[in-house]
């Protein structure tokens, strides 16, 4: 069963992601482009001030629209390929094709996310306990916006729709949210409006693990509550509102 379930996995990478990386080239530059436009803005923009938390703040758009973007694809194949109605009647479990799905979304990211990595060694100083911090509220957010992406898809009757969604939701969950800057940055009356999105709790508890932002420790607990639950709480939503089978 066990085997079966990692073949199953590594179907979805096949299909989904070195397919596309072999035979469209061109989808590896739109994965870069997204994060890294905003990176070198807010960069010349901070006069380079603004760095290690703008780095920290291109990786966390990277995962969450790795997932997001993840319903375009599950949609293609769900409405052009039909592939879902031929895993509902085969022993995969939805569960399994998501999570399936949620590592090809990764493996297409690998060469933005490389790019990343490295220079969150050259210039962000974190310690040990700041590193693991900063890979769980990542994971979660990445978690996070897969199970959205996945419960949006099942929804979806054509793929036009799905990429309305994603643009929407990027912008509330990557584009209010500072992750690329200081919430102190945004004037007082507006910055309510920032916490709405996930990605805000997420981006402070990330800038306070390299040492950027200084939160207290109700602040904190607080910011980890709000990403825990949301991811929670999104789970169970997806798990219980997707078409996965048509009654």
């Amino acid at each position: 069963m066990k085997t079966s379930k990692l073949s199953q996995v590594y179907a979805s990478v096949l299909i989904d992601a070195l397919y596309q990386m072999r035979n469209y080239p061109i989808t590896l530059v739109s994965n870069v482009i997204a994060p890294f436009s905003i990176l070198v803005l807010i960069l010349l923009v901070s006069h380079g001030q603004l760095l290690s938390i703008s780095i920290e703040g291109a990786l966390i758009t990277s995962m969450i629209s790795s997932g997001i973007s993840l319903q375009i694809d599950l949609s293609h194949m769900k409405n052009d390929f039909k592939l879902q109605d031929m895993l509902v009647s085969s022993p995969t479990s939805a569960l399994a094709y998501a999570f399936g799905m949620a590592i090809a979304a990764l493996t297409n990211s690998i060469p933005a996310l490389s790019v990343l990595l490295a220079l969150s060694i050259l210039f962000i100083r974190a310690s040990l306990v700041g590193v693991v911090v900063i890979f769980a509220v990542f994971s979660l957010m990445f978690a996070f916006s897969v199970a959205l992406g996945f419960m949006l898809s099942t929804f979806s009757t054509d793929i036009q729709q799905n990429r309305a969604f994603v643009s929407i939701l990027t912008v509330i969950l990557a584009t209010i949210a500072p992750i690329y800057y200081p919430i102190t940055y945004i004037p007082l009356p507006i910055r309510y409006v920032a916490y709405l999105s996930p990605a805000t709790y997420a981006a402070e508890i990330a800038q306070n693990a390299i040492g950027v932002l200084s939160l207290s420790s109700s602040n904190l607990l607080a910011d980890w509550v709000v990403v825990v639950a949301s991811c929670c709480v999104l789970f169970l939503i997806a798990i219980r509102l997707s078409h996965w089978r048509d009654p």
